[in-house]
């Protein structure tokens, strides 16, 4: 009902509009308003659909804006990211430096005081060559001196032995205490003095005359000593053993003269019992200990710091005769062959001990 109301309402308001129009007129004007009205219609339709567009793709470009926008949020905090990292990385390349600049100075202060070092040390070495240059020049005078006046003190000692046997039998069957006594001392003194001078001499020769170094065996060199020796073993009943020694490289003369010395003193400076002589060898690194031990009378710790020093006597001449030089001479030969001698007090029982060093033969050969 409201329908036809409203469209009779519609028509009295086109009657007073058209009021000339007959009834065909305001149909056909109705229709034209009708189709204006359906055009006007569709053409606001078609600007909503436009609007409608327009919102969607104003929708479409907001999306794709706003995942723009949250890409280039993402870079910016990738960004601050790789900026915080760069900034880390810069202060951590500022530390080494400023840790590199420190080592720099410290290194330089090192190389500086290094440097110092060496040239004191240079001058160190240099000086110690020089010294021992002196030292070399002067032993090899202090040598030559010895040689010559031992050498030429041999001639007035004969002179005087001559005059001595001369007087001898000149005041043979003298009974004069006092003289006889006085003319003993003279003998004893002359034939000290050749003695001395005879030691002296061979002392000085160690190391003059001497032959390349060739290979040794000790065993061999024990062996030949004993039997030079083998006169005071029996006579005294010693024993010496000596077995499986090294090779060692060196001068024959000057070895055997190490060991007949040694083998001598242990039979020589015997005790109350038989004299028992044991030579044994141990490697050590580069070198070889050979050790040379007796049952005899030892010596006194005390007096172990002048052993080797020559013309020195720990005994009366008239218990043990001698000139106090054979371990002077033993300790001269070590050095020579690059090795050195001591003394060692043996853990049980008596006697003595005397160690000395020599170059393992292959390490001397490949030296």
């Amino acid at each position: 009902m409201t329908g036809s109301n409203d469209l009779a309402l519609v028509n009295s308001e086109l009657a007073e509009i058209l009021p000339d129009f007959g009834p065909n007129s305001m149909n056909l004007a109705l229709l034209n308003i009708l189709e204006d009205f359906t055009s006007e219609r569709n053409r606001l339709h078609d600007t909503q659909r436009a609007i409608m567009n327009i919102l969607d793709d104003f929708g479409s470009e907001r999306a794709y804006l706003e995942t723009t926008q949250r890409a280039v949020l993402n870079i910016l905090e990738d960004f601050y990211s790789e900026r915080t990292l760069l900034e880390t990385t810069q202060k951590a390349v500022l530390n080494i430096l400023e840790d590199f600049d420190y080592e720099r100075v410290r290194v330089s202060g090192a190389n500086e005081k290094l440097r110092t070092e060496i040239d004191e040390r240079i001058s160190v070495e240099k000086a110690l060559i020089d010294k021992g240059a002196a030292l070399a020049r002067s032993n090899a005078e202090l040598e030559q001196f010895a040689y010559i006046a031992s050498h030429d003190l041999q001639a007035p000692l004969r002179t005087i032995s001559s005059f001595v046997e001369i007087l001898s039998e000149t005041i043979e069957g003298v009974n004069d205490e006092t003289v006889n006594r006085h003319f003993t001392y003279i003998v004893d003194g002359v034939t000290r003095m050749q003695d001395l001078i005879k030691a002296l001499l061979e002392y000085s020769r160690v190391g003059r005359e001497t032959l390349p170094f060739r290979l040794l065996s000790c065993t061999s060199i024990c062996v030949e000593v004993m039997r030079d020796l083998q006169a005071s073993i029996d006579e005294f009943g010693a024993k010496v053993h000596c077995e499986n020694l090294p090779n060692v490289m060196g001068d024959y003369t000057m070895l055997r003269q190490l060991f007949q010395n040694l083998i001598g003193n242990g039979i020589k400076f015997r005790g109350d019992r038989a004299p028992e002589v044991a030579i044994t060898a141990e490697k050590s690194g580069k070198m070889w200990i050979i050790r040379v031990r007796d049952n005899g009378v030892g010596i006194d710790p005390q007096w172990v710091p002048k052993l080797f020093i020559i013309f020195q006597r720990l005994q009366t001449r008239q218990k043990y005769p001698g000139t106090g030089i054979g371990l002077a001479i033993c300790k001269k030969i070590v050095d020579f062959h690059g090795g050195k001698i001591w003394v060692e007090q043996p853990t049980s029982g008596s006697g003595i001990i005397f160690a000395f060093s020599l170059p393992d033969a292959n390490e001397a050969f490949h030296s």
